[in-house]
């Protein structure tokens, strides 16, 4: 098990190992039209976290997969992070999960039985935390490990977040800190403190259980979580969905501790390049803003928090809600206003 290193077997970590935007839209094409089934209430045409059928008045299923390679060494770690995160798209649309199934890509003459197993059994004790059965799964002998979940949940049509209903007006609520991506390279490089890690794996193995009571909130309108194409670009995909632009302050946006310092040296994730090119033409950003803090919008979270676009009046007590559920760093960071779709950040 010390003989190796996970995160030496792949060639990306985490969320930072999806696909550039700006390329996962030329690949996809027509694909994201609206599909002629009228109680598929959510498709492929927003971007939205997970897809959702209705069943009938009071029940719509969600479905969704995550799966990605290592972001941090240790197996029973990858599992966790990795399960939180694939379970956090049913959170985000307003529903509960109800079980899971596993994906399973392994290099079988590499890694040791042992340290798949601890991988397995760290997505495992997710599904547990989450109070779901891990029912069944799929694997493959895979030349990178690849582990995931696929997701299945279930919401009220009425009570359905997408991630584009967002009102003008609407004040943005972000749950979690950003640095993730940020953090997973100090790791990578050997340079990440043990506090530091245990900040990593604190806010990548949280599970947004939050979103199933922001999905009983009428004043919550639109729900994301922030994963591999940052805040800046799932905070974008919200605007085009709504037709509308967003204004943050920079000081206002939760970050991480252990990775302020990290992102003043330059450490950070090629996906977060990746996505600078990809989106960078609809940011607005103050002329003095700092490359590090640009970077930190783009950067690659993995198991992010959730984005709530909430009316104004009902902002303190989403915030409540986060509170209560153990998201302590939850804060405003801006509000939506009619506009092209743009973020604008000073």
């Amino acid at each position: 098990m010390s003989e190796f290193k996970l995160t030496q077997l792949s060639h990306g970590g985490g969320c930072g190992c999806k696909i550039a935007p700006s390329v996962l839209q030329a690949i996809l094409g027509d694909i994201k039209e609206k599909l002629p089934f009228p109680d598929l209430l959510v498709g492929t045409e927003t971007s939205d976290d997970a897809a959702v059928y209705k069943l009938n008045k009071s029940q719509a299923v969600v479905a969704t997969t995550d799966f990605f390679m290592p972001i941090v060494d240790d197996p029973f770690d990858f599992g966790r992070i990795a399960a939180t995160n694939a379970l956090s798209d049913i959170y985000a649309m307003g529903g509960t999960p109800i079980m899971a199934l596993a994906i399973v890509g392994m290099p079988i003459n590499v890694l040791p039985v042992e340290a798949i197993r601890g991988i397995l059994d760290g997505g495992a004790s997710v599904c547990k935390a989450a109070g779901i059965p891990l029912a069944g799964g799929h694997s493959i002998d895979s030349p990178e490990p690849i582990y995931g979940l696929v997701g299945i949940g279930v919401v009220h049509p009425d009570q359905l977040k997408k991630n584009s209903d967002a009102k003008d007006g609407d004040v943005l609520i972000l749950g979690k800190g950003l640095g993730v991506g940020v953090l997973a390279q100090a790791l990578k490089k050997g340079v990440l403190s043990e506090d530091g890690y245990r900040q990593l794996i604190d806010t990548t193995t949280r599970l947004n259980t939050v979103g199933s009571v922001l999905g009983g909130m009428t004043a919550v309108h639109a729900l994301t979580d922030v994963t591999g194409f940052g805040l800046a670009g799932h905070l974008l995909e919200m605007c085009r969905g709504a037709n509308l632009t967003a204004e943050l302050l920079f000081d206002d946006i939760p970050l991480l501790s252990h990775a302020l310092p990290l992102a003043r040296e330059g450490y950070g994730p090629g996906a977060i390049d990746r996505n600078l090119a990809s989106y960078g033409q609809d940011l607005d950003l103050g002329a003095d803003m700092e490359p590090w803090q640009r970077r930190l919008l783009a950067d690659a979270q993995t198991s992010g928090g959730l984005l709530a676009a909430v009316a104004p009046e009902a902002a303190d007590e989403v915030l409540a809600a986060f509170q209560q559920a153990g998201f302590t760093q939850a804060a405003i960071i801006g509000h939506l206003r009619t506009g092209s779709p743009t973020v604008v950040v000073r």
